[in-house]
């Protein structure tokens, strides 16, 4: 169907640049998230925001509601459809750089395994964690292997991710392996906050905290959140890059508080989970794919003991 010159025009506008050439190369093979669709371009999700407005107020693209999360893709319109799939018809599919954003737009490409990830899962299945648990609580999902160790462990799994595409991530992760997590996202990218708790449940046999996908948010304030949803006897597994815990120096009382003694990354650890009432079981550092973390497991036994252990 033939098209007036003020909206061929519009058309011609929309797609004759750059970054929106791409977008409409992904779009017409998939429909993808901003998040996604970010991803590959490697650029901020608001620049693409802005580049997708353009696309969609030109009818060149639609936006879809697929559950929680919006997707884009081609119009339905025939002569709109027709425009964009004779445009695309005369780019060379195989060029390097359209290739390379197929790839970094596949869902689940941003979370791929690795050698830190199988070493994390690795500490996680070394212990000698009990068979009855109906319930796991995983904070951070960098990883993908410790959702599938979740799994394994207990019979139920919810996660909480602090983006978009690691929430969608551990989605086809899961999809991939053939198991089921309920996957939220969290209130805050920085963190585990009340609001997270409130929507993840009240109890949870075993909690497992990935700090390295969440840096930036205080340890203590984590591990007393995650104390609260710790069941009697449950179990807590954290994960913590040795860098973030050498650092600030605690105040010395017998020294005055000018004076600062430095903290060994371990005794930290140590501290950190005894002041959350949490019993360390085991600690060990890991390296891996150049990172050095520091991995914990302990137990919430001792915050239900009536009287102190005088060790």
């Amino acid at each position: 169907m033939p098209v007036g010159h003020a909206e061929l025009v519009e058309w011609l506008r929309a797609a004759g640049e750059a970054s929106r050439l791409r977008l409409l190369v992904l779009c017409a093979e998939q429909d993808l998230a901003v998040s996604d669709l970010a991803e590959a371009l490697a650029q901020s999700e608001p620049r693409v925001s802005r580049h997708l407005k353009i696309l969609c107020d030109a009818g060149l693209l639609e936006r879809v509601r697929q559950g929680q999360w919006v997707h884009y893709r081609l119009v339905r319109d025939v002569t709109a459809l027709s425009f964009v799939q004779g445009l695309l018809a005369q780019l060379d599919r195989s060029d390097p750089a359209l290739a390379r954003d197929r790839e970094r737009a596949r869902p689940g490409a941003g979370s791929s395994e690795s050698r830190l990830g199988r070493a994390l899962r690795g500490f996680v299945e070394a212990g000698d964690a009990t068979a009855t648990m109906a319930s796991i609580l995983v904070v951070g999902v960098e990883h993908p292997e410790l959702l599938e160790s979740s799994v394994a462990l207990a019979g139920e799994c919810t996660a909480i991710a602090h983006s978009r595409r690691a929430a969608q991530s551990a989605r086809a992760f899961a999809e991939r392996n053939g198991f089921t997590c309920r996957v939220l996202l969290a209130a805050s990218a920085d963190g585990l906050t009340e609001r997270d708790i409130r929507r993840a449940g009240d109890s949870f046999d075993a909690v497992l905290l990935d700090r390295l996908a969440i840096p930036e948010t205080s340890l203590a304030d984590m591990l007393a959140l995650a104390r609260r949803v710790l069941a009697r006897d449950g179990r807590l597994w954290l994960f913590e890059r040795y860098e973030s815990l050498a650092a600030p120096a605690r105040p010395s009382p017998e020294r005055g508080a000018r004076e600062k003694v430095v903290e060994h990354p371990l005794a930290k650890v140590r501290r950190l989970l005894a002041d959350s009432g949490l019993t360390c079981e085991r600690l060990s550092p890991i390296e891996a794919d150049g990172e050095h973390v520091l991995a914990a497991v302990a137990t919430a036994r001792a915050a239900q003991a009536s009287v102190p252990s005088a060790s």
